[in-house]
């Protein structure tokens, strides 16, 4: 203050000598200063206030993204507790289902076991029936085809007990049924001299008949209780087995999606987890960027509120400064006496002018530097202020070489404040577009390789639907060739059986009825004298007609052997077949189902990594408008702040020196 009023008070003998007295000059300097005061503080609002509207934006759309991303929290919060809570209760259920599964699998087999051991007895009770029924119609066929006697039938029925399936039954129950009437025919003898009587031989061979035939009808009767029960038994089966297969099948499909659905649940409760831990990292970085811009507004409103203080008191120093020496007391003194003393003190005026001339000179030279300097830093500023040097006095200079380097000082610090915001903007913007092009593109690949997994699990899945398919029309194919080959053994076998059976039986009568002639012309014990030669049957054919009848029944018994040997191959290549195909088809279907769950993962993934490429990319938009906001403040400068800060050091310094100068001359 000392140097400015020194500067102030200097140029007095000079403005006197032109008729402007220095109170005068000192008012017209204080107007100069308070209008450059009032220019400067409303400079300084109006930069607050464009500051303050930054902040208050802001912190408005942080606060906004705050209660936005606290919203979101609550919701992901809400969302992955409601998933768990559902992915556990499907749990439970399907751990419900897996147990009536078990069980209703282990009823099945259960039941399979007794419906096979029920089969099992039924078969042996079947066979035994039908073989007894076959006997008795043996029986029944050879009694009625030639008149035997007593003793010929009980000899003829215990030789088809040895030989003919189902004869022993027959001949048991035949006995029994004999005991039970009149004293049955296998005690009785046959006459001595073996002259049947004709009633009593017609009596007892239609009473084996009758009993025969009415043990076949017996037998044919249990034969078709017998069936009719296992039909019964196998009907209630299928049905029961039915109802069960439905209900597994049924449980299976449920487990199944109930088993997807809870996966579903799982992933979105991992995907809301993952967002939700997002969401609370933005929600923290966007609380501590409000907090840092809120308490910096803090301080500079502080700051701006104390200058403005500041800068009215001095408008209003100023203010009442010019209103004293403007009024007529101190302007009609200063002129009345002040300047009336000068006029007589001629040598003083002497000195004086010589001091002006001096400081004439000064100004020039200091005018001549700055020009140097302005054309050397090419500065505006100091190019001016030579051009107004020029036109102002000596005291007035000083001032405003004061003047302009308080205004460079107070541009560096306003300047390297706004540089250090831009540099804090400019990297944590470039960070962030960085960090959201890098999420961008990984995001993009994610949903690429997403979209390659997805095309080629749907590929396999076809395809393993389309073996399914191949190798169920190849069992239905195997089946159907089975099912005819199977029938036609079994005709082959029956007919075998029946022709072996039938050439048994033809061999058996045969057979009987020559040795029964023989033993009955043996057992005579005498010597019959007929009156024509004995009749012993066609003895010399009978050797060869018996003997292409064992051949015959050893074709038929080959037949049926081979074929029987054949069916029992053909159906273990068919079970085997089956077998390795059901296996095949179960882990096709398995690997199927398991291709499905994981395409449906991916799928929901990748609708996951869709929503967040579209969020990331609306977030790097925004960080690109945001950067483009600020290209026109802080990038697109013509230049460099570095040479900016240099320059304005040199005028600083410049103004420095021509400042010292003039207050050198100012002094003396």
């Amino acid at each position: 203050m000392s140097l400015r009023l020194g500067a102030l008070l200097a140029p007095a003998l000079a403005l006197a000598s032109q008729g402007v007295t220095p109170a005068q000059q000192v008012v017209t300097m204080l107007g100069n200063m308070q209008a450059t005061g009032v220019a400067a503080k409303e400079e300084e609002k109006k930069t607050f206030d464009k500051y303050a509207r930054w902040a208050d934006e802001q912190s408005k759309d942080l606060a906004l993204e705050i209660k936005d991303t606290s919203a979101k929290i609550e919701e992901l919060i809400a969302f992955a507790t409601k998933a768990d809570s559902d992915a556990k209760e499907l749990g439970n259920q399907i751990s419900g289902l897996d147990a009536e599964i078990d069980k209703l699998e282990k009823e099945k087999q259960e039941g399979t076991d007794d419906r096979k051991e029920q089969h099992e007895e039924y078969l042996k009770v079947s066979q035994d029936y039908s073989e007894s029924v076959e006997a008795l119609q043996q029986a029944i066929s050879v009694l009625s085809s030639q008149d035997y006697d007593r003793a010929q039938a009980e000899s003829m029925l215990q030789k088809m007990a040895r030989t003919v399936p189902g004869m022993p039954r027959v001949l048991a129950a035949f006995v029994q049924e004999q005991q039970g009437g009149s004293s049955g025919f296998l005690q009785q003898r046959a006459p001595v001299d073996g002259a049947p009587a004709v009633s009593g031989y017609e009596f007892q061979s239609s009473k084996i008949l009758d009993t025969l035939k009415a043990l076949l009808d017996k037998f044919r009767g249990e034969l078709g209780d017998v069936n009719e029960a296992e039909a019964n038994e196998a009907h209630a089966f299928s049905m029961a087995e039915l109802h069960l297969s439905n209900t597994i099948s049924a449980d299976r499909r449920d487990n199944e999606e109930k088993t997807v659905e809870r996966a579903k649940r799982m992933q979105e409760s991992a995907q809301a987890k993952g967002e939700l831990a997002i969401a609370k990292d933005d929600k923290a970085a966007d609380e501590k960027l409000k907090e840092e811009i809120d308490a910096t507004f803090a301080v500079k409103k502080g700051a701006f509120e104390e200058n403005q203080q500041v800068r009215a008191a001095e408008l209003e120093a100023i203010g009442k400064a010019v209103e004293i020496l403007s009024s007529a007391d101190v302007q009609a003194g200063y002129s009345k006496h002040i300047a009336l003393e000068q006029q007589h003190a001629s040598g003083i005026s002497f000195l004086q002018l010589r001091r002006s001339h001096r400081r004439v000179g000064t100004k020039d030279r200091v005018s001549e530097f700055l020009s140097k300097k302005a054309t050397a830093l090419k500065s505006k500023m100091l190019a001016k202020l030579v051009s107004d040097i020029s036109t102002n006095p000596f005291a007035k200079v000083i001032d405003m070489v004061e003047t302009l380097i308080e205004k460079l000082k107070e541009e560096a610090a306003s300047e390297a404040d706004h540089k250090a915001w831009c540099d804090k903007e400019l990297k944590s913007n470039k960070q962030k577009r960085k960090d959201k092009t890098a999420q961008a593109e990984k995001l993009m690949a994610e949903i690429e390789s997403f979209t390659s997994t997805i095309a080629e699990m749907a590929e396999s899945i076809e395809e393993l639907a389309t073996e399914q398919a191949k190798l169920q029309t190849a069992m239905t194919e195997a089946t159907t060739i089975r099912t005819d080959e199977k029938a036609k053994n079994e005709v082959a076998v029956k007919d075998a059986a029946a022709g072996a059976a039938a050439v048994e039986r033809a061999l058996a009568v045969l057979k009987d009825f020559y040795e029964a002639q023989s033993a009955a012309f043996v057992q005579q014990g005498h010597k019959q004298v007929p009156e024509m030669a004995v009749y012993k049957g066609l003895q010399s054919e009978n050797g060869g007609v018996i003997g292409m009848l064992e051949v015959v029944m050893s074709d038929f018994n080959r037949l049926k052997t081979e074929t029987e040997a054949n069916e029992a191959a053909a159906a273990k290549e068919y079970a085997d077949f089956m077998a390795s195909s059901e296996a095949t088809k179960k882990e096709k279907h398995d690997s199927e189902f398991k291709l499905s769950l994981d395409k449906d993962e991916s799928e929901f993934k990748k609708s996951q990594a869709e929503k967040d490429l579209k969020n990331t990319q609306e977030e790097l938009a925004q960080a690109n408008n945001y950067y483009n906001e600020l290209k026109p403040s802080c990038v697109q400068v013509h230049v460099s702040f570095e040479e900016r800060v240099t320059g304005r050091k040199e005028e600083i310094a410049a103004l420095h020196e021509a400042w010292t100068t003039l207050d050198q001359k100012a002094q003396e």
